[in-house]
């Protein structure tokens, strides 16, 4: 049994504690739902059980493919092993189809597929609400240099092709994700790795048929059943068949939901 250290940091939806090992960290996922930076908040249950699960098979398979991530494995139906990284304080989109904040700042029409991949840029701040920033920035701030940027931008785009096969295999199509990167030592040399998570909590995810969301926009626009979104997606990857403590049910059927004060 691996045991946490103390509490490095607490995010909205996951918590980091030290790794017994040096280098490492435990990354628990918690079953808070937030939306419009923390003023849309409520509990889940089991949605970061879900997380755990479809973050970890995502960042497997990446692996898999030579985009190396944070990922060691996970340890429970909570927790994953990572490697503690410096987080690059800059949210990376990807955007293959035109929804949320985009439309709203260009005026393009909801469900506008783009011609090819768009990437954006957001400054990791909850107090400023994430802004869009220009690579300009990054650079005048010392955030990434321009050599790092365009390695991480390629791996964005690689790291897109990937899932959109994927999930185009699985009947969903691949609206858009946001991804963070951090820098880690190895053996003295840094190196830059997908960090983070992804998961229906990071993704924009839609029925390739009914384009019925299959992700946090459920709670984000009050459409309900978020958590049996989440597990439509992980039963289409088939990654449900493991022992969970989490009782199937069928996608529609409304679920309750605790909301915190």
């Amino acid at each position: 049994m691996i045991k946490k250290g103390k509490k490095l940091h607490e995010g909205k939806a996951k918590i980091l504690y030290a790794g017994q090992e040096k280098g490492t960290a435990i990354q628990h996922f918690k079953d808070n739902a937030t939306a419009y930076n923390n003023q849309k908040k409520s509990i889940i249950e089991g949605k970061g059980i879900l997380n755990n699960r479809i973050s970890e098979h995502i960042l497997f398979n990446l692996n898999q493919i030579g985009i190396e991530t944070h990922l060691i494995k996970r340890i429970n139906m909570r927790e994953q092993l990572v490697k503690l990284v410096e987080i690059i304080p800059i949210e990376f989109i990807v955007r293959n189809i035109s929804t949320g904040s985009l439309t709203k700042r260009l005026g393009i029409e909801d469900g506008t597929v783009l011609d090819k991949p768009l990437i954006e840029f957001c400054y990791k701040n909850d107090n400023l609400g994430d802004p869009l920033v220009a690579r300009e920035h990054i650079y005048a701030f010392g955030w990434a240099n321009d050599v790092e940027l365009d390695w991480i931008t390629k791996q964005c785009l690689r790291i897109n092709d990937y899932m959109q096969g994927m999930f185009k295999g699985i009947g969903i199509k691949l609206v858009d994700f946001k991804i963070e990167f951090g820098r880690f030592n190895e053996n003295g040399k840094k190196k830059i790795l997908l960090a983070d998570e992804i998961s229906p909590d990071t993704c924009r995810l839609w029925d390739a048929t009914s384009d019925k969301k299959l992700d946090k926009d459920r709670f984000r626009k009050d459409l309900g059943n978020l958590f049996e979104a989440y597990q439509e997606v992980a039963r289409r990857l088939n990654i449900l068949h493991e022992e969970t403590n989490i009782k199937p049910v069928q996608f529609g059927k409304l679920r309750s939901i605790k909301n915190r004060k």
